[in-house]
């Protein structure tokens, strides 16, 4: 669905170079701090930044190949953005007749089921019904490919789950269906991809499926005497700490069965993106 190899594009004080895929049937998930090149790698995979380097195939071809019908296959979200804000729903949807060739009557029908009001401007929506319309206009094309940026940033558990709850359905719908998302909140990215990329200062530093990192990943926290004692092979990062040192390791079973005497605690995204981001090596 998305093929991006060696992906450039630069900006005074910093670079963006980045490998990335995502295959049919997939929830990819790309995870980072702020600052990191999130918005800016999905913007060069729309064609919304014009790349340096590199090459793209969206759907199977490169970009510039894909035909009027396909074009409308992809579809982004952005948590930043909304193209239209000083316009009622009502009006966005005569806006999106135009895009997609459907009826802007079935555009406001969805909304409304969804408990937006089609007489409302999109301005004056809260952060959640805001993030839900987001969601929706870019679902009403019925793509194949959706590329979300942060759509559940600032949102309220409730609506975070519907948000998601969206998504799962969209993905319900076939397998030759996938999802580009970012977040920052951790358990949104845990229980909705099927697997993830880290990205730092503009190029990715990790990929693993997300299963394996729950299942074999684990943070190991040691006194300095019990940090010497360890076998280091399998330990990727480490951070010094105040009691001795938090430990990165991807063969989490090893330590428990191995030293059952230190604590070894299950992985999770944001103490990834904690020892990757602020560790050192071993």
């Amino acid at each position: 669905m998305i093929k991006a190899e060696g992906l450039l594009k630069n900006y005074p004080g910093f670079s963006l170079n980045c490998t990335i895929k995502v295959e049919p049937g997939m929830v990819t998930g790309l995870i980072g701090r702020n600052g990191s090149g999130k918005s800016t790698l999905f913007k060069t995979i729309l064609g919304v930044t014009a790349p340096e380097g590199g090459k793209i195939e969206l759907l199977g071809k490169s970009p510039e190949k894909l035909t009027t019908e396909e074009r409308k296959q992809v579809a982004a979200a952005f948590s930043d953005s909304f193209f239209c804000s000083a316009l009622t729903i009502a009006q966005v949807g005569k806006i999106v007749e135009k895009l997609y060739g459907k009826g802007a009557g079935e555009y406001v029908t969805m909304c409304r089921s969804q408990g937006l009001d089609p007489a409302k401007k999109v301005k004056d929506l809260s952060t959640g019904m805001g993030a839900r319309l987001r969601v929706l206009t870019a679902l009403f094309s019925q793509p194949k490919l959706l590329i979300l940026d942060e759509p559940t940033v600032g949102l309220d558990a409730v609506a975070r789950d519907e948000i998601l709850t969206m998504l799962r359905s969209f993905m319900n719908g076939g397998d030759d269906r996938a999802i580009l998302i970012s977040s920052h909140i951790s358990t949104d990215i845990e229980s909705l991809c099927d697997d993830i990329y880290m990205i730092s200062r503009g190029s990715i530093i990790f990929h693993e499926d997300t299963d394996e990192l729950l299942g074999r990943y684990g943070i190991i926290k040691v006194t300095d005497e019990e940090y010497d004692t360890l076998d280091k092979s399998a330990i990727i990062k480490i951070r010094k700490e105040s009691y001795g040192f938090s430990c990165l390791t991807d063969q989490r079973q090893f330590y428990i069965e191995n030293y059952p005497w230190v604590t070894v605690e299950k992985g999770s995204i944001d103490s990834l993106i904690l020892l990757l981001e602020g560790g050192n090596d071993v």
